[in-house]
């Protein structure tokens, strides 16, 4: 080429990123660093594990490490409020279950709003929650639970993931619409309520993360909280086949803090969309007593405002107290 005219070009290059369009000179596609995803609660339990199953086939699928954050505490309000908090990058996810966001507001005061400072991206899963006893329990059905406790008030406890969650609430509306009373126990986690019933400490608790320990004969389940049996026991029947009706509308899903852009929002749940279609994925849940149960943002975000209304108004009508 002619020493000339390639001279005359050399400005014109330098010219040519200035020139090009604001989409040329964009930033490189996200996610183009690791990405974050805050558990409110403490390693052990079902958050933990399903945030982690759900991290690992997530950064597959969008080519970037995901780094598990364990916050725990009070209810689980310090980590969604760090949630809410962090920039609406595109580089911070929060996996919740549904006491953060339509049980504990109604309980007490929280570091955090709801509905205005995060994006519902998807839910991931719903529950087969798990009446589970004690091994040496005196009953083995739900119906045997109600005679002893009416016989005794305050004598049984249950133990739950910590006030205001919805293993809390699980309890509590067993007693209230059986008219018995049990005691109460809050802990950090699943996990930790879950030892203590297997060590015999507590009576009770309402909690998916109980299966492992009821098939190694460590506790037994004495129903099932949702609307059809669980598929890894099905001899024990629901609590509406033994008569009664325990709504517990449990799920986990994943947020975004506020201003997360619209791109991100839709990309993430998408790829969750395609994660939780595979019978891998199923079968792999089902070991944590839960299931996919995919609904996207718009009518994700829709359903939290109905069950926020629902369990509001259990919270007035039984009259339930955070401790």
């Amino acid at each position: 080429m002619n020493t000339l005219f390639t001279r005359a070009l050399l400005p014109l290059a330098a010219l040519l990123p200035l020139l090009a369009p604001p989409a040329a000179l964009a930033q490189a596609p996200w996610p183009n660093k690791p990405v974050r995803m805050i558990v409110p609660y403490p390693a052990g339990g079902n958050s933990d594990a399903i945030g982690r199953f759900v991290a690992q086939k997530l950064a597959v699928a969008l080519g970037q490490a995901i780094v598990v954050e364990n916050k725990a505490g009070a209810g689980a309000t310090i980590g969604t409020e760090a949630a809410a908090r962090a920039s609406g990058d595109g580089y911070t996810f929060l996996l919740a279950p549904t006491a953060v966001f339509a049980i504990t507001p109604h309980l007490r005061k929280v570091p955090y709003e709801p509905f205005a400072d995060f994006i519902p991206v998807a839910k991931l899963t719903g529950s087969y929650s798990i009446a589970t006893a004690r091994k040496d329990a005196p009953f083995n059905t739900v119906k045997e639970l109600v005679a002893a406790a009416s016989k005794a008030p305050g004598k049984y406890t249950f133990g739950s993931a910590g006030a205001a969650t919805a293993t809390h609430l699980a309890g509590e509306m067993i007693n209230f619409k059986t008219g018995i009373k049990m005691l109460h126990v809050p802990y950090k986690g699943s996990a930790e309520a879950l030892a203590d019933l297997v060590g015999g400490r507590i009576d009770m608790i309402y909690d998916p993360v109980s299966l492992t320990q009821v098939k190694t004969g460590n506790v037994k389940a004495i129903g099932v909280l949702s609307n059809t049996r669980h598929p890894e026991l099905p001899n024990v029947p629901t609590l509406r086949e033994q008569g009664y009706d325990i709504d517990t509308r449990s799920w986990f899903g994943l947020f975004a803090p506020k201003g997360t852009p619209h791109a991100v929002v839709e990309r993430t749940a998408a790829e969750v969309e395609k994660i939780l279609s595979s019978d891998e994925v199923r079968g792999a849940l089902l070991k944590m007593s839960q299931y996919p149960d995919y609904v996207g943002p718009a009518a994700f975000a829709s359903q939290i405002k109905q069950d926020s209304v629902f369990f509001k108004d259990l919270i007035t009508r039984a009259n339930i107290r955070a401790e």
